[in-house]
């Protein structure tokens, strides 16, 4: 079985994904926003949720996508994280997007969901408890240029 992240390297994971999730909020959605608005000329108001459905829509996407293109987004592979499901194979596509719904209340619950990591004998968090799928660290096996950086630094 690989091997689990430890609860610092998922959070600073998460920590650097929100980071990186600016970029993709500034370009999917507030340029759209201020286009629609300007050319439009529709009451912003009207706009906000639409807005709110396009943010959840473009944050699935970009998720989703990176989950089943390898199972990591870029703050994911930075700290050597990978998403498989429970047998170790890749996700499936209703796994991730099953995990990504999951996720929502699961961190906007007072962060329930990364908490359970704390009595889940798998030390795994709950969105991954309920779509069957986990975390693991990755190997620099599986990375052999990064092992062979490593040993002569």
């Amino acid at each position: 079985m690989p091997e689990t992240p430890s609860f610092p390297r998922c959070l600073a994971a998460l920590i650097y994904e929100a980071l990186l999730l600016l970029g993709v909020i500034a370009i999917g959605v507030i340029l759209p926003y201020i286009l629609l608005g300007a050319l439009a000329r529709v009451d912003v108001a009207h706009l906000a949720r639409v807005q709110q459905i396009h943010l959840v829509l473009l944050l699935g996407l970009y998720f989703t996508w990176c989950w089943l293109r390898g199972g990591q987004t870029l703050a994911m592979k930075t700290w050597k994280i990978k998403l498989i499901d429970q047998s170790g194979a890749p996700l499936r596509p209703i796994q991730a997007v099953l995990r990504y719904l999951v996720a929502w209340p699961c961190l906007l619950f007072f962060g329930v969901g990364l908490l359970w990591r704390f009595i889940d004998p798998d030390k795994q968090f709950l969105h991954d408890r309920i779509a069957g799928s986990r975390l693991v660290l990755c190997s620099l096996a599986a990375h052999p240029k990064e092992a062979n950086d490593e040993k002569v630094v």
